[in-house]
Order: C-alpha cells, then sequence, then structure tokens
C-alpha cells in the first residue's frame, strides 16, 4: 500500500512541476520541467537520504566514538526486527531526530546533539524507537523524496520570480502564470504537509512504544521536544522547511495547530494517546523488553537537570 501511495504522490508532485513549467515558459518550459523532473525522482530514490543528512550536516557515529547512542539504536532495532541503520548525529541545540533511506536495509537515523544533551536515556529511546517504526512502516521513502522534490518546486518558484519577467511571451497565461509560479514558492511547505498523511506519525507513536516497551518514555519526550522546538531556533530547518515533516515534532516556528496545513498532529492529542495506550499495557500486565532500556554508564546519554547523588551532569561522546 505505501509503494502505491508514493507513486501516486510522485505522479502528483511531478504533474506539479511540470504545471509551474508551463506557467513559466509554455509547452517547452513543460517539457523542461518533466524532464528535470524525471531526473530528480530518479537520483532521489537513490540519492535523496543523502541529500537531507547532508543538509543538517550529520556525522555518522559508531560503537568507538558513540557507545552508549549505537548500542541504544542496535537493541532498538533487534526489538523491532530491523536491520541495523546508519546512526548519525547532527550538531543543533533544538531537541530533534529524524529517519531516512528508501528502505530498511537503507536507512539511517538522525538525532541533534540537543536531544540527546536534554533527554533523558529513557526519552532518547522513546524517540529513536519512533523513527524505527518510521522505518520498519515504510514511511522514509515516500517522506524524503516529497522533501526532495517539493524543494525542487520552491527552487522553481523562486526561478519565476527573477527570471520569469523574460518569459512573459513564451506562455499562454503570460503575467497572470508567471505571478502563479511565484506563488507556489511560498506554499511549498504546505504542498508537503498536504501530501504527507499526519496519521504516520499517530502510526509510528504506536509502533515505537511497542518497540521501546513504553509509551511513557515517548510521552514524555514529545512534551520536553515541543516546549523546546517553540524557543529554540532552528537555522538549518528554516533554511529548507521542506523536510519539516520529516522530524518527530515540527522544528519551525509556528505550525503548532492540528488543522490541514500542520505538519505533525497536534502535540498533546499524540501524548493523550500514548497515556491511553500506557493504560492499555498496564492492563495486560505487558511490561517494557529489557533490550529496550538504555543502560547507564560514565557514558551515558546526557542528561540535563540536578545531577544524581553527588554526580555532576554527564556529557556523552558526542559533545
Amino acid at each position: 500500500m505505501n509503494m502505491i501511495r508514493t507513486a501516486m504522490l510522485l505522479a502528483f508532485m511531478t504533474a506539479l512541476f511540470m504545471g509551474i513549467g508551463f506557467m513559466i515558459g509554455g509547452s517547452g518550459g513543460m517539457m523542461i520541467a518533466f524532464l528535470v523532473a524525471a531526473g530528480m525522482n530518479l537520483f532521489s530514490y537513490w540519492n535523496s537520504d543523502k541529500m537531507v543528512l547532508s543538509a543538517y550536516r550529520a556525522q555518522e557515529v559508531d560503537a568507538h566514538n558513540a557507545p552508549e547512542f549505537f548500542h541504544m539504536i542496535r537493541d532498538l532495532s533487534a526489538n523491532a526486527g530491523l536491520p541495523m541503520p546508519r546512526v548519525y548525529i547532527y550538531d543543533n541545540p533544538q531537541p530533534n531526530a529524524f529517519a531516512t533511506g528508501r528502505n530498511p536495509q537503507n536507512a539511517a537515523v538522525a538525532a541533534s546533539t540537543g536531544l540527546l544533551e536534554r533527554l533523558t536515556p529513557e526519552e532518547v529511546a522513546g524517540v529513536m524507537a519512533h523513527e524505527l517504526a518510521h522505518i520498519q512502516n515504510r514511511d522514509t521513502l515516500t517522506m524524503t523524496i516529497t522533501a526532495t522534490l517539493a524543494g525542487a518546486i520552491s527552487m522553481l518558484g523562486n526561478f519565476a520570480f527573477f527570471f520569469g519577467g523574460n518569459r512573459e511571451n513564451n506562455n499562454p497565461l503570460g503575467f497572470i502564470g508567471i505571478l502563479l509560479a511565484m506563488i507556489v514558492a511560498p506554499f511549498a511547505a504546505m504542498i508537503v504537509q498536504m501530501a504527507i498523511s499526519r496519521t504516520r506519525e499517530y502510526s509510528a507513536d504506536r509502533r515505537g512504544a511497542e518497540i521501546c516497551g513504553n509509551p511513557i518514555w515517548l510521552a514524555s519526550a514529545l512534551g520536553k521536544i515541543a516546549g523546546a522546538a517553540r524557543v529554540i531556533h532552528n537555522s538549518d530547518a528554516e533554511r529548507n522547511p521542506a523536510t519539516a515533516h520529516m522530524f518527530i515534532i515540527n522544528p519551525l516556528s509556528g505550525e503548532r495547530m492540528d488543522n490541514l496545513f500542520s505538519t505533525h498532529p497536534n502535540t498533546q492529542n499524540r501524548i493523550d494517546a500514548l497515556h491511553s495506550m500506557a493504560s492499555e499495557f498496564a492492563a495486560t500486565s505487558t511490561r517494557p523488553s529489557p533490550a529496550a532500556r538504555p543502560t547507564r554508564t560514565s557514558r551515558s546519554v546526557p542528561t540535563t537537570g540536578p545531577a544524581r547523588g553527588n554526580d555532576e551532569p554527564r556529557k556523552g561522546p558526542w559533545s
């Protein structure tokens, strides 16, 4: 079903790309846009994950330079029955995370330094289990390719703004066509928001809670991330708004309402759903799997707040 949905989405985005080309340069512009869109579809299928990771300057880590985080992902992947994804950390104070990749065999998960520094190990486990759920549900291909094409549509709209005036005579819509193409650019993120079903987040929340074994871990993490995202500016995300739907919480300023144009459901609704799930767990005496429990060692995932006992808050190897 996801493959059919992805094919339909790509067809829609390609048609939109061609429509903008027609508004800018008539039939010739539409043909050029078609060729560009076809090339981008093929390129983004194989390389969109690398482009997104590069946009956030994410660095791959392993068991040597981030042992606790790496082993956490390994254990959660085993719980989910998934191949071990590539693990990345990107330097940003806003706590957030995303997953990418065309399939579970070629997937990657990325967490911000802010996530690892501000959340407890249990909360980090809940967040990363959510991202692994996206991989297992095969959401990442659709989410990543859509981000690439939406960015291209925005770029084409900007092209109309700067160079469209010289093309008025090449398209039957004249200045109106150019104006329409220009309007598409600032709404490129909305196109993504409408194209990506927000039900994916609810599904990933539920599956992520099953993977880590405790819905409260993820519920607590969502509350902290949403609160921090409102006050911590993410300049990389602001430069790449078409990728906003890939994160566990919208990294952009605004867009907090649970409406048609939001990339994510209302955070409180998600938290309430997770608490209801926790009640289900309690009613059936379900307990977290031991493999899902992140270990606490001298090089554990860093936390904020008062130190335990007389210890200072710990800093991880990714700092």
